[in-house]
């Protein structure tokens, strides 16, 4: 697919200098450098700023919610790599701020529209939900923002060793865990999703998963297993959740999805078939819909169809199968 890293969280050349992360001496005169800067994370939000929230807001390290000690899931800044000037970028987090008195009605709702501000920063610096401001970013700063969130993320659900329960510590500049115990060596998971644009003739197969807003559709989905190549769990996954047999399957583009931490590949594949048996613990129904349709729901015309949300691969897919640009 020609247009395939264009979707959101999809890439900018971000040099990650992997390499470095070794380098314990050379991480901590990083951190040292003037020209260093970090971005905060606080209950999985980002720190934003700007009159739409459209750009990340970077601190420098010696910013005193740094140096007071920030009290998050971690004790260290991941490092993120070098932006386009070679200044070192961190990630931090801050989850240790109580927040007292502001709005926290939203957090970790489905959708949170509430703003958080740290009183220690700028006015217009605030903590927003990515899912809410993903689309407004920068293609740099959606992968440095999807980055950060899944690694940090991690460290929060793997403090222990999985091999025998000691606790580990972290290395590699935030990218392993290394237990002293065992000498086991952990690393950050990504978990791979299909996510299928499935077709018969000039419908396309939606779903919905209990807790949507009323009206959201969007494409299948669905975790691969061990053992089995994409097409196969394209093809498991859709018999499973709509009982419809699939035949050809191609891949089109790949998404990070730091929600937690997975990689949606985004597939197109033919059914055979247009009879549909859900599975309700899969799904809370499935339904093909035309290309009008999907047309009229992505104008807002639609009377009771919602599209996919913006920024998520399977808006991205079904804009381009409406633009018949999926090639």
């Amino acid at each position: 697919m020609k247009r395939a890293e264009q979707v959101t969280f999809g890439g900018s050349g971000l040099d990650r200098a992997g390499l470095r992360r070794g380098d314990e001496a050379h991480l901590l005169q990083a951190r040292q450098d003037p020209s260093a800067r970090c971005l905060l994370l606080w209950r999985g939000k980002l720190l934003v700023e700007g009159d739409q929230l459209d750009r990340l807001a970077f601190l420098p390290m010696a910013h005193k919610i740094l140096c007071d000690g920030p009290g998050g899931v971690i004790a260290s800044p991941i490092f993120l790599g070098l932006s386009d000037d070679r200044a070192p970028l961190f990630a931090m987090d801050v989850s240790g701020w109580e927040a007292e008195g502001l709005d926290l009605s939203g957090v970790g709702a489905f959708v949170d529209k509430t703003e958080q501000q740290h009183p220690d920063l700028q006015p217009g610096q605030v903590f927003a939900e990515l899912r809410r401001i993903m689309t407004r970013l920068s293609a740099r700063d959606a992968e440095l923002a999807a980055t950060a969130k899944a690694v940090i993320g991690w460290h929060e659900t793997h403090k222990f060793c999985a091999r025998c329960g000691a606790p580990s510590d972290i290395a590699q500049g935030g990218w392993q865990r290394s237990c002293p115990a065992c000498g086991g060596q952990h690393f950050p998971r990504t978990d791979p999703v299909v996510i299928m644009l499935i077709t018969h003739g000039n419908s396309v197969l939606l779903g919905r998963s209990p807790g949507w807003p009323q009206g959201m559709f969007s494409l299948l989905a669905g975790f691969v297993e061990p053992g089995e190549t994409l097409e196969a769990a394209v093809r498991r996954e859709v018999m499973e959740e709509a009982g419809v047999p699939v035949g050809e399957v191609r891949y089109l583009s790949s998404q990070p999805w730091p929600f937690p931490a997975s990689l949606m590949f985004g597939c197109w594949g033919q059914a055979l078939s247009r009879d549909i048996q859900i599975d309700p613990v899969e799904i809370e129904e499935a339904m093909w819909v035309s290309k009008a349709e999907v047309m009229q729901a992505f104008a807002g015309d639609h009377p009771t169809l919602l599209p996919a949300r913006k920024g998520a691969i399977a808006h991205f897919l079904l804009q381009h199968w409406l633009a018949d640009t999926l090639d």
